[in-house]
């Protein structure tokens, strides 16, 4: 039997629990699974009690998190991602696996040679973005270089929307993961290669230099530059193209009216605003406005000048940041002030569902003759729980550990679903989940 603890019951984290209880007669698993709201753990395993367990967790804990990855024979970490450290040293340290689903970090890094050394698999960017991204374009990078074909450009897009049906406020936008994570994208500099030359976009104009994306079926959407797209040149075996680009969707005029924000301030997590429960939103905007006679909402305008519009304003009068609305937090930072406005605002409610769209672009040479191809995937959630984001970050995670358990792979340190033997198999078992790309000629 092979013991497997889940920390994180989050919102990411129902497709993947929901996997590993199904299949756990099957394979001869135990699931415990670890969170800080053991009752809403107990209510996820009410029908697989034979085979799962409920345990009531705080990560800095360090007595319980020995003692559970000591039982453990692989530990999946759905926590945060600046939480992963710690739980990756203990497994390293105590010959454990461990995965995630998010980027390779300067933590795993540093772990990498002694997992080497005892055998010890350290999974990452086995999700969504990263990971089925990883996946899906490198099939298709393998099956054009497999043809001869030399790729001269690859660019890649995803976000996670808000479905169609459920796309009912200005914004187009509601939360399916971790809503702190929303609030800071974009900070740093993005980095790219564009037509050969280095590319470089600090976070106050990460929002104003975007381009347009066409999904078939699903219109138009704005594409903006994310992280560090260089560093996944020779992962990808891409060292000779011109162009590579990673970047993050949002519905159109979505980048336009959160550049509002960051050209503010409001999305600075550095210092914290005391007694803030003594303001309005309306307050907060005025505090970061020059001064002046006129009323905020004129002072905003000629503060944002051409930057600003009416659809724009639309979408600041939905949070209803000129109508005195009362912050609720005592103290936060200003991020965490817009925050706590935009979990409320942005709810996924009772049905609504989500979306996840992603599209690769490549640019080949193929026989002297140049060539484009589009590879997209559209995913809508079933419901507020079950949701397009956690079926896409979840099950590919939980399907490469199942295929790790059971021998279908045998790699160990640091792996990230670029190689074949990890991103075959997924990818395979994800189209009998509906997860499918539709690749065209363009």
């Amino acid at each position: 039997m092979s013991k497997i603890l889940i920390i994180g019951a989050g919102r990411s984290s129902s497709s993947l629990i929901d996997y590993f209880l199904s299949n756990a007669k099957t394979y001869a698993w135990h699931i415990t699974i670890a969170d800080a709201n053991k009752k809403v753990v107990e209510s996820k395993i009410t029908n697989y009690k034979e085979v799962a367990s409920a345990v009531e967790f705080d990560v800095n804990n360090v007595s319980l998190r020995e003692e559970l990855i000591k039982q453990a024979d692989f530990v999946v970490s759905m926590l945060p991602a600046f939480m992963h450290g710690d739980v990756a040293r203990d497994c390293v340290r105590l010959g454990k696996h461990i995965a995630t689903a998010s980027y390779v970090s300067q933590d795993m890094k540093d772990l990498d040679a002694e997992a080497k050394q005892k055998n010890l698999l350290l999974l990452n960017e086995c999700g969504l973005d990263p990971g089925i991204d990883h996946a899906s374009a490198m099939k298709v990078i393998h099956e054009i270089q497999d043809k001869g074909g030399k790729i001269t450009s690859f660019k890649s897009f995803c976000g996670g929307l808000v479905a169609p049906e459920s796309n009912d406020n200005p914004w187009g936008y509601k939360f399916s993961w971790n809503p702190r994570n929303v609030i800071l994208a974009g900070q740093g500099t993005a980095q790219f290669i564009e037509e050969g030359k280095l590319k470089f976009i600090p976070y106050n104009r990460i929002y104003t230099q975007i381009e347009t994306i066409e999904v078939d079926g699903y219109g138009k959407f704005d594409a903006y530059a994310n992280r560090d797209s260089i560093g996944y040149k020779e992962p990808y075996g891409l060292n000779d193209a011109n162009t590579m680009l990673r970047g993050t969707l949002r519905m159109p005029g979505y980048c336009k009216a959160w550049n509002v924000f960051v050209k503010l301030g409001l999305t600075d997590d550095t210092y914290k605003i005391k007694n803030a429960n003594t303001l309005t939103y309306t307050d907060l905007l005025e505090a970061f406005l020059p001064k002046g006679s006129a009323s905020v909402k004129d002072k905003l305008v000629n503060f944002m000048g051409v930057d600003i519009d009416a659809e724009v304003m639309s979408k600041l009068e939905f949070l209803e940041l000129f109508s005195n609305r009362p912050i609720k937090l005592k103290e936060g930072s200003p991020a965490e002030l817009l925050q706590n406005l935009l979990e409320e605002k942005w709810l996924l409610k009772t049905g609504d569902k989500d979306m996840i769209v992603m599209q690769h672009q490549f640019e080949y040479n193929l026989n002297g003759a140049n060539k484009k191809l589009e590879s997209s995937l559209v995913v809508i959630g079933d419901d507020e729980v079950h949701t397009a984001m956690a079926k896409t970050v979840g099950l590919p995670l939980a399907i490469s550990i199942k295929n790790f358990l059971t021998g279908k792979f045998k790699l160990y340190g640091i792996q990230i679903p670029t190689v074949k033997e990890i991103y075959e198999p997924m990818l395979s078992e994800l189209e009998g989940l509906n997860i499918i790309f539709t690749e065209k000629e363009v």
